[in-house]
């Protein structure tokens, strides 16, 4: 089974977060060498910060180091475009959302659970492109989804999310043909989640 995100970012093992780039990475330790010269840091802290940071895989795993330097926090991407072909890709855990989801998907499915994820904004664009395949996106409570503007062809489109709410708002576009698109909530059974 093998299948990522693209722009740099690949699913990360240990559901903490997307994964950050190299670029990103430097441009932090930029970030932090600047937090010394003003003084903020000692040679010290900024040897270990920088450590740090190149062992660094996710952008979880970096936030630690600059969240008390003002404007340092590191950011997730606007837009994540995740490619999938006769793979089966899952993400669950703790993650941070983009505003923009684009998903391309032939003959394989794609999984995505956001009960635990980490939203930049109160809206979120997911584009699907998918051929002969299965989207399956598992809502965190309160959030709601608009599907009216799913294009399918020999598809089925499923929605058992509430029509309002006070969460976060999916609006869903693109087109499907001979795909299968569910949208739900988490299911819950005793101590069992799913």
């Amino acid at each position: 089974m093998g299948s990522g995100w693209v722009y740099s970012v690949v699913v990360s093992t240990d559901h903490r977060g997307m994964r950050i780039s190299d670029a990103e990475r430097e441009r932090v330790v930029a970030q932090l060498n600047m937090a010394v010269s003003e003084g903020r840091l000692t040679l010290a802290e900024f040897e270990e910060r920088v450590d740090g940071v190149l062992r660094s895989r996710t952008y979880g795993d970096v936030e630690p180091y600059v969240m008390d330097l003002p404007g340092q926090q590191i950011k997730a991407p606007e837009s994540v475009e995740i490619r999938n072909r006769s793979s089966s890709l899952k993400r669950q855990g703790r993650w941070t959302v983009p505003r923009r989801l684009s998903i391309t998907t032939r003959a394989g499915s794609v999984k995505l659970d956001f009960t635990q994820a980490i939203f930049a904004s109160a809206f979120v664009d997911v584009v699907l492109e998918a051929q002969s395949s299965s989207v399956e996106l598992i809502l965190p409570a309160g959030a709601t989804a608009d599907l009216d503007r799913i294009d399918a062809h020999a598809s089925t489109v499923k929605s058992r999310v509430e029509p309002s709410g006070q969460g976060v708002t999916f609006r869903i576009s693109g087109e499907v043909k001979s795909s299968s698109v569910k949208v739900r909530y988490q299911r819950k059974f005793w101590r069992w989640r799913w």
